[in-house]
């Protein structure tokens, strides 16, 4: 399970966000159940992070993908109506880019906020969500100046325009738990059974454990847009983003 397979599949999505396209084999093909392939490039969703669609493609047929469920496999969700492709089927995946190179902009958007909040207010993330260029995350702060959704829009974006480099690893569970700070959310959410924890590092501005996918660099997020600040109770604060084009 984890960074590298997810049952039977191998994860392709955390080994290179870029991919698009690859080929597979499929292992399992149930209409309830739904679909297990060799080698997936569809991100399951967790973290706030919608799953990816896409397509399946085999002996001239398309069987779209609009979702996944995660159980002691990694099941890909078919369109109802769609057919299904018979186990040992070798098929050709393929990603909607639009979706996923949004979602990937508006994550690392997520944690270029994180990073600003965290550094110069000092608060931990209490909850968050994304959709495709649009997201919101709370934070545990009592207390904001009166200025707080401007600055905070103008310290973001500075970051963005820095273009700092987005990296990725993965680390032994306690070498990853020494890094200071490593966990930005208020409770611990990494699962006491991972071994190996995925870190995303934004270049002198946010290391936290993570496992989206991302952008390669801060640049590639797009201005950034503070829609909204709520109070969310005592000390929470509610923050909305949107993505620019």
């Amino acid at each position: 399970m984890g960074v590298t397979h997810h049952g039977r599949t191998q994860r392709l999505d955390l080994a290179d966000p870029t991919l698009r396209e690859w080929e597979c084999t499929v292992l399992a093909a149930d209409p309830e159940q739904g679909i297990v392939l060799d080698r997936s490039a569809f991100y399951p969703g967790g973290g706030g992070q919608p799953p990816d669609h896409g397509v399946l493609l085999w002996q001239g047929v398309q069987t779209r993908i609009v979702g996944t469920r995660k159980g002691d496999d990694l099941y890909l969700l078919p369109a109802e109506g769609d057919p299904l492709p018979p186990p040992g089927t070798a098929v050709t995946g393929a990603l909607e880019d639009e979706r996923r190179s949004l979602l990937m902009r508006t994550h690392s958007g997520l944690h270029v906020l994180c990073g600003v909040v965290f550094r110069d207010f000092g608060a931990l993330v209490t909850g968050g969500n994304m959709e495709p260029g649009e997201a919101r995350m709370d934070f545990n702060l009592p207390q904001v100046p009166p200025d707080f959704k401007t600055s905070l829009e103008d310290l973001v974006n500075a970051e963005v325009v820095a273009d700092r480099a987005i990296e990725v690893r993965v680390l032994p569970r306690a070498e990853a738990l020494a890094i200071p700070d490593i966990v930005r959310t208020q409770t611990n959410l990494i699962p006491p059974d991972e071994q190996e924890v995925r870190i995303v590092d934004i270049t002198g501005l946010d290391v936290q454990a993570d496992g989206g996918t991302h952008v390669a660099a801060t640049a590639q997020i797009g201005k950034v847009q503070v829609v909204k600040v709520e109070s969310k109770g005592k000390a929470n604060r509610r923050v909305r983003i949107r993505l620019g084009a």
